[in-house]
């Protein structure tokens, strides 16, 4: 690990060192210079990505990080996680920070979370992302799913279109906040530009999600070195926006500064018009709610009863309820 001329050495996906900023660096910034929508749709398109820098204000990713340090942060029960999709408590690294992140804020409890659900959804929903949204898929977009990190879970090298895309494949797009500035070691996230317009394995057969996961992992980075992929992770600061296409690979960079948190959220957008595809082989019924003028996805809405004891069921029935989901699953992509 070394830090010089703005540089910081870390190792990437595949093993390799990799060199990335340290910070935002003003005059050699590329996406400070993408001014207008016709800027920023060209360099998504022929990236898999853009980054739109100060589009959040500072001061609501502050009252964000205030609220989950109050309301959740002490909470010492169960909660859906990004990582398994399964009720878990806490874990914590050892900084303290929350390693498990959650999953679909617009799921959690109103009543026991009042202020972190309305600042979460506020900020997923604002109107600034709301119109890149719209400027990438060429229409508004629906958000099937969202999720906030705090500690780095070092997520694998992937393509979001394994797990959920639109009906039409490759067009959902997805954005990371960043509600705090992003040390390079702390879990940066990285993308590998150009990877969207590679076609690689479907969900399904040897490399279904439910009993051959291991598969895909490998197969990603094999892809990654045929095709000599550039791991790109830039600096984020408060208040930036990574945008990325569901085919474009791309993670969380490992932990090297474990002093540091990396709170953020994440959406996946689909364009209005199409519906949300799960696995390649599913397309999932909508439970749709408008926030701020937007519509949003409530799969497992805990405001709802039923939710509430389907939820009290996995927490006392964990290994069941999940080999059974595995079996389901495995019924889907088979």
């Amino acid at each position: 690990m070394e830090r010089r001329n703005n540089l910081f050495t870390i190792n990437s996906p595949t093993g390799e060192e990799i060199k990335i900023p340290l910070t935002v660096d003003s005059d050699s910034d590329i996406y400070s210079s993408l001014k207008t929508p016709e800027d920023i749709q060209n360099y998504y398109h022929e990236n898999g990505y853009v980054v739109i820098r100060n589009l959040i204000p500072s001061e609501l990713c502050d009252v964000a990080r205030k609220f989950f340090a109050t309301e959740i942060k002490p909470y010492q029960k169960y909660l859906y996680r990004q990582a398994t999709a399964n009720p878990e408590k806490h874990v914590l690294t050892s900084h303290g920070y929350m390693l498990n992140s959650l999953l679909n804020i617009q799921d959690i409890n109103t009543k026991k979370f009042p202020n972190f659900k309305q600042t979460g959804l506020s900020i997923l929903t604002h109107e600034n992302i709301q119109k890149v949204v719209s400027m990438i898929l060429g229409e508004p977009g629906t958000i099937i799913q969202t999720m906030y990190f705090e500690g780095n879970p070092a997520t694998w090298a992937h393509q979001d279109t394994y797990y959920l895309d639109s009906t039409e494949l490759g067009k959902m797009t997805a954005v990371w906040v960043a509600v705090e500035d992003i040390q390079p070691g702390a879990g940066r996230f990285y993308v590998y530009p150009g990877s969207h317009k590679i076609d690689m394995a479907n969900n399904g057969g040897d490399f279904d999600i439910a009993f051959n996961h291991t598969k895909y992992k490998e197969l990603v980075i094999d892809i990654i070195k045929k095709y000599q992929l550039k791991c790109h992770a830039p600096a984020l600061k408060k208040g930036d926006a990574f945008f990325w296409n569901s085919k474009t690979i791309h993670g969380s960079l490992e932990t090297s500064q474990p002093e540091y948190s990396r709170s953020s959220f994440t959406a996946h957008f689909i364009p209005s018009s199409t519906e949300h595809l799960q696995y390649q082989k599913r397309v999932r019924k909508f439970n749709l709610k408008q926030i701020n003028a937007m519509n949003v996805d409530h799969p497992k809405d805990l405001d709802n009863i039923k939710n509430q004891l389907f939820f009290s069921l996995e927490t006392q029935f964990p290994k069941q309820i999940q080999y059974l989901k595995r079996l389901a699953i495995k019924a889907i992509v088979k």
